[in-house]
């Protein structure tokens, strides 16, 4: 599974009402979610993001609490990835549920707004094209690529029980 798009990049501890902020936790539809998606941090982001552009942060990206929300407005945005050289664990685990893909990349701080990269989920490798530069993530192993690429555990999930009924 191979995905391009242009940097949003940011930094260090952008927590999840950054992402999401807290007043639209009352919605649950991705995409009026998606309406206030990084409005916390970036109210231009919107206007630049376009389907398939990757969001690239330093360490401890989605930290705060544990809404689902944040990864969902995330996705629902547009964005095809999220890179940074550390997560916080539940949002990693959210994204990873919704069939967001995230690439912990130890470089991910030399990676700058509006770059262009390309990405290579089964092997994880990050091509900045834009600085003909080439990163290394650790790759996902078969089972997480069929879960993301499926659309997340719930879809992954449905899949394998219709499956499963039709033997």
């Amino acid at each position: 599974m191979n995905l391009k798009g242009k940097v949003h990049k940011y930094g260090a501890n952008v927590d999840t009402d950054a992402i999401i902020p807290a007043r639209y936790l009352n919605i649950s539809e991705p995409g009026e979610l998606s309406k206030h998606c990084m409005e916390g941090i970036d109210g231009e982001f919107l206007k630049r993001v376009k389907p398939g552009d990757i969001i690239v942060a330093t360490t401890n990206f989605g930290c705060g609490s544990s809404r689902e929300h944040a990864p969902i407005a995330i996705k629902a945005a547009g964005i095809s990835c999220v890179i940074a050289q550390s997560f916080a664990r539940i949002f990693f685990r959210n994204a990873i549920n919704i069939g967001l893909p995230l690439l912990e990349c130890a470089q991910a701080n030399e990676i700058e707004q509006d770059d262009e990269l390309e990405v290579a989920l089964e092997n994880g490798e990050i091509s900045d094209i834009t600085r003909n530069k080439v990163f290394k993530a650790e790759p996902y192993p078969d089972f997480m690529l069929q879960l993301i690429s499926t659309g997340g555990l719930i879809e992954y999930t449905r899949k394998n029980i219709e499956a499963r009924g039709s033997q």
